[in-house]
């Protein structure tokens, strides 16, 4: 399986209101339940008025169109994160997985991935 590399720095935040979203932006995910909503965007992009934030994210997606049949994938990656001692922050698209690490960590996180097996671009 392929990871390609995300070439932005990323914060995960909470805003009071969608309005302080600029949705014209390229890459962003929004989450919105009962009690918030997040946003994890380009650092270079965060809203001025979040609630809470948290910078220093880096990130790398899985290659191709995944099938909603697919079993395990995230699973997976999230394991082997795991027993390098490598937390993560995972969002999913309609195609594909995004997992974030935070940049201390990224450089070891694509090595145990590699030594894993996943070819890492």
């Amino acid at each position: 399986m392929k990871l390609k590399r995300l070439l932005y720095d990323f914060t995960v935040c909470q805003v009071a209101s969608a309005e302080d979203i600029d949705l014209d932006k390229e890459f962003f995910f929004i989450a919105k339940t009962e009690e918030e909503l997040s946003l994890v965007c380009k650092t270079a992009d965060t809203p001025e008025n979040t609630t809470a934030r948290d910078d220093g994210w880096k990130g790398f997606r899985i290659q191709g169109v995944l099938d909603f049949s697919l079993i395990g994938v995230l699973s997976k990656i999230a394991g082997i994160l795991a027993e390098n001692g490598i937390a993560i922050f995972a969002v999913s698209s309609f195609n594909t997985d995004y997992i974030l690490v935070k940049a201390s960590d990224f450089d070891k996180a694509m090595e145990a991935l590699a030594d894993a097996g996943y070819t890492v671009e």
